[in-house]
């Protein structure tokens, strides 16, 4: 089996030790299933993304998989167009993920709001690329293991300023809402244009001080763990 994986899809096998991935591998299993049953059956999918993850019959062993699904769209259109995400599993080398996220998976405008408090949830006293959600948005988080909605976090009411009486702050950059907004963001553009950031806090200057800054930080992290990356990254196909 190996030698078939190796002789179908041979890039993998040649660049996982030197180049990073831009996102989760169950990001690429969300894309998969969207495609096979069609982004408007917003309840097929992710009744779809839960029977997946059940048959895999993980038990303990869920260090790959998502607790959440979220789904974004307008809401002053019939029929939108709707956009999804999974949060990131707790497992992950966050640190590494969420930086490389940032320099090139998510969308600006997201990957600015994360980066305003990235290494960890300190807000950054110099910098802020957090955003408002539009009005006529609707961004829904649901749990993967529960069949219920899931609230935003304190941390989504930092970044998007959604409504919330969270009170605990996730991982900036680990939730469903985060990914979900990004490709809306991407396929959107008067949305992306109404949530553009407007703190006296924000300028391109700052943004690239920003994202040099955690592009050093991404580097001398993997150079801690023993790995040479090449500074570019591998887009999943």
């Amino acid at each position: 089996m190996l030698n078939k994986l190796k002789d179908v899809f041979p890039r993998p096998f040649e660049l996982f030790s030197s180049r990073l991935p831009r996102r989760g591998p169950f990001s690429c299993v969300l894309d998969m299933i969207v495609h096979l049953i069609g982004r408007e059956n917003e309840t097929q999918i992710i009744h779809g993304l839960r029977t997946l993850i059940t048959d895999l019959e993980l038990g303990e062993s869920t260090d790959l998989v998502p607790s959440t699904i979220c789904v974004s769209h307008k809401t002053e259109i019939e029929s939108p167009v709707k956009y999804y995400g999974v949060s990131n599993s707790a497992s992950h080398p966050r640190r590494i993920m969420y930086a490389a996220s940032c320099l090139g998976g998510w969308d600006s405008h997201v990957a600015g709001a994360v980066m305003t408090y990235l290494p960890n949830k300190e807000k950054k006293p110099d910098f802020d690329g957090t955003i408002v959600l539009p009005s006529n948005v609707r961004c829904q988080a649901f749990s993967l293991f529960e069949e219920n909605e899931k609230p935003p976090c304190r941390s989504c009411g930092n970044l998007f300023g959604l409504t919330t009486s969270e009170t605990a702050e996730s991982v900036y950059g680990n939730c469903a809402e985060v990914e979900s907004l990004s490709n809306l963001f991407k396929n959107v553009d008067d949305v992306k244009e109404q949530a553009r950031p407007t703190s006296e806090e924000y300028s391109d200057l700052k943004r690239a001080k920003v994202e040099r800054l955690v592009r050093t930080d991404l580097r001398n992290w993997l150079l801690h763990k023993g790995f040479p990356w090449d500074q570019n990254f591998y887009p999943p196909q």
